[in-house]
């Protein structure tokens, strides 16, 4: 700093020695009066405490000693000048330093203060130093503050006070002394000025909080090093690091006015550490709600544990990851935990699995398979004095012991050890799995966890994952999922967006490329709105998966507005511990409305809404499907609807409130519909007319409801007369309970227009 400011100035004045014509006795100015030849005045050379000096007898109110040299005032320069004097003789006056300031112009600047401290000599022979700081900022420390319209002065000394006696000065000095200010300066505070050391073993933790005691308002700087803090600290003004800081795991660094990812990737001089430090110290401040990353890039090399940060459990306060990119590197962290241990179920405990040996080998957060357990089902928790764990889901096998394997894959940010969370918020992170690792998997419990325009880059296995209830009321919108099996062909693929256990999801606007599944839902009262999920392939007569499923049989929820491109709904009870129907709900509570199903070159016997029944005795109430769009291209299928019986069929004598509306088909041989509106001819007299339904309606159900009979034309007998009487009307006839009769008095002819029901509506 000092050489920057003063680098080729001439501030220092030649020595007495050198001669007196270059000091003036007044202003300094050129043509003033000089000390060459003053009668009151005179060099000495032999001074026993100064060497060369100049001796003055005080003979007016006010001497004054300027050198005419012309020293630059700079902006940011400040400058100590000081002298040593001594009293010799007479009356004892006082000294201060003293100057003329000039503008650039060359005239002298009014209304500053141009004497500094004056200091009163009180002895004869004992040496005194005078001195005083000029610069352009009220420092601490600065005499004379000066306005930025001084452009240079002449420095020297006044001398005040009684008249007559006599004063021995030494040589002038006038030095740079910015260095001094340079904190001040650049609005910083050197934490090694408060002895931080910086050698990454000794503790300089205290040096930081002086140093930030001291810094009133301005920034700390944390130069060159490598610092180790011993323990939690909360930096409560600007940081700039320089150096990096070193924390033991649990320690918490809470940077209150640089809390971004920037900040603690330069605290801790890797990007990696610092998203940890900052994910942790989210959990810890009352400052901040959101860790912004702004945009930075951060290469992950193992799972980030969110509650081993946090170091506590069961918290709501709102916090919110936002504005980055995870991104996985190529790590042997990453590969998927399996174990297989043999187990026993009992549908009286129907989210435990008992009498596991080695239970602690069995890591919490693992997906659970074997015979009878359904889709997502993992490791909620573990009881290792008990021997066994719970699970998020019943099995649908019944009770019986058997070999279970447990797969715990890996999650950039896993937030598993928290028992209770909520109000936790991804905006805008970008998930690059890579084909390496998992993204999120959310906590045992709590509620309210969002997801908001991010983007989940090729999970290795799944993209969100829901061990328990901390799925609760979540929010997944405007997010995009891209498959890391996208090359594979539809039936392989094993991969899975999301999974969901509790109630109340919503699910909104997102774009799903290539999965095995979307999601897996349980739970009641979601909103599935303007998705458009795609899991189609190049082969001919391909097969598919489901894009969602439902596994609470009567999910109370609304589907609307999505897209649905070479996958279908599926609608199952694989999560019942009973998948038998005994009481209750059964199959429907949801509207299927306003959705465009599309499909390329499929198999004929694909379908878009598919119920699959674990269990007999199941039927339909409640099931609206109005609106929708259904077509293929390539190849025509069947039908849209299906029943899928590979476990059991359903009792269609029960079929209550179904509805399936207002649809268009294109390229399906058999369209949905009911209520079904058909139109009878019959050409011949007869008293009994069959109305078959053409596999018009859903799910190959019965036909249980005519609603109305319309003739379209005049009924008439074999005369060919008009007849008026009504027939009746015989539901559930033919060998597939799909006809229905109308039976007249008296053999007739005519045309009918028949509204057929697949349902009882109430």
């Amino acid at each position: 700093m000092n050489m920057a400011v003063t680098q080729g100035l001439a501030i220092m004045p030649p020595p007495f020695s050198a001669g007196l014509d270059v000091w003036s006795q007044t202003t300094g100015r050129p043509g003033t009066n000089t000390y060459d030849n003053a009668a009151f005045a005179a060099f000495v050379p032999t001074d026993p405490d100064f060497g060369g000096c100049l001796e003055i007898q005080k003979l007016t109110a006010t001497t004054r000693l300027r050198w005419m040299g012309e020293v630059p005032i700079l902006p940011g320069l400040y400058l100590r000048i000081r002298a040593r004097v001594k009293a010799m003789s007479g009356v004892l006056p006082n000294l201060a330093v003293a100057a003329w300031a000039g503008n650039a112009a060359g005239g002298a600047v009014p209304g500053i203060p141009l004497s500094g401290p004056a200091v009163t000599l009180t002895s004869y022979g004992d040496v005194v130093e005078i001195s005083a700081i000029v610069g352009t900022g009220a420092r601490p420390g600065v005499d004379l503050v000066w306005p930025s319209d001084v452009a240079f002065a002449h420095f020297g000394l006044d001398l005040t006070g009684p008249t007559g006696g006599v004063v021995r000065i030494d040589d002038i000095l006038i030095e740079d002394v910015t260095s001094i200010y340079t904190g001040e300066l650049l609005g910083v505070v050197d934490v090694r000025d408060f002895g931080a050391v910086g050698d990454g073993v000794s503790d300089d933790r205290a040096a930081f909080v002086a140093a930030m005691a001291a810094a009133t308002g301005r920034s700390l700087l944390v130069p060159e090093g490598e610092y180790a803090i011993g323990s939690d600290l909360t930096i409560t003004t600007p940081v700039i690091f320089r150096g990096t800081v070193t924390m033991p795991d649990s320690a918490i660094l809470i940077l209150q006015k640089n809390f971004d990812q920037p900040a603690y990737e330069a605290a801790f001089g890797n990007a990696e550490q610092g998203f940890r430090k900052g994910v942790q110290a989210l959990f810890h401040t009352n400052q901040h709600t959101t860790f912004d990353m702004r945009g930075r890039r951060v290469l992950l090399s193992a799972p980030v544990d969110v509650f081993a940060l946090a170091g506590f459990d069961d918290t709501s306060t709102r916090r919110i990851i936002a504005n980055g990119q995870l991104d996985a590197m190529d790590s042997p962290d990453w590969e998927t935990e399996t174990v297989t241990r043999v187990a026993t179920y009992n549908v009286a405990n129907p989210l435990r699995l008992d009498s596991i040996d080695n239970v602690a080998g069995v890591p919490v957060g693992a997906r659970v398979s074997g015979v009878g357990v359904g889709r997502e089902v993992y490791v909620r928790s573990r009881n290792i004095g008990s021997n066994r764990v719970t699970l998020c889901q019943p099995l649908f096998g019944g009770s019986g012991t058997q070999n279970f394997t447990f797969e715990r894959y890996q999650y950039m940010l896993d937030f598993s050890g928290f028992s209770g969370l909520r109000n936790v918020e991804v905006h805008n992170i970008e998930f690059r799995c890579r084909g390496r690792c998992s993204a999120v998997m959310l906590p045992e419990g709590g509620r309210i966890i969002r997801f908001m325009n991010c983007d989940f880059d090729r999970p290795r296995d799944r993209a969100i994952t829901s061990i328990g209830q901390g799925c609760q009321g979540m929010w997944i919108d405007h997010c995009q999922f891209r498959s890391s099996q996208q090359p594979f062909n539809a039936q392989d693929r094993t991969v899975i967006a999301f999974n969901v256990n509790g109630n109340d999801v919503k699910v909104r606007n997102n774009r799903v490329v290539l999965w095995a599944h979307f999601g897996i839902m349980n739970g009641s009262g979601h909103i599935i709105r303007g998705n458009h999920f795609f899991a189609g392939d190049n082969q001919s007569q391909g097969v598919r998966q489901a894009g969602l499923v439902l596994t609470n049989k009567n999910s109370k929820a609304t589907f609307a507005g999505n897209y649905i491109d070479n996958c279908f709904l599926e609608l199952t009870n694989e999560h019942d511990v009973e998948p038998q129907h005994t009481t209750g709900f059964s199959f429907g509570g949801l509207t299927v409305e306003g959705n465009i199903f599309y499909a390329i070159d499929v198999a004929p016997w694909f379908s878009f809404v598919v119920v699959t029944p674990y269990g007999p005795g199941h039927f339909l109430q409640g099931l609206m499907v109005s609106g929708n769009v259904f077509r293929t291209t390539g190849a025509r299928i069947d039908r849209a609807d299906k029943l899928d019986t590979t476990y059991a069929s359903m009792n269609f004598n029960r079929f209550r409130n179904v509805v399936f509306q207002n649809n268009a088909y294109n390229g399906i041989d058999f369209p949905a519909e009911s209520p079904s509106v058909i139109i009878h001819e019959q050409n011949t007299e007869a008293t009994n007319w069959t109305i078959g339904t053409g596999e018009k309606l859903p799910f190959g159900g019965w036909a249980r409801t005519v609603s109305s009979v319309v003739m379209e034309n005049p009924a008439r007998d074999a005369s060919d007369t008009i007849r008026y009487e009504m027939p009746y009307v015989q539901v559930q006839q033919g060998v597939n309970n799909d006809e229905v009769r109308l039976r007249w008095p008296q053999a007739t002819r005519g045309r009918a227009i028949v509204t057929v029901r697949v349902d009882r509506p109430l």
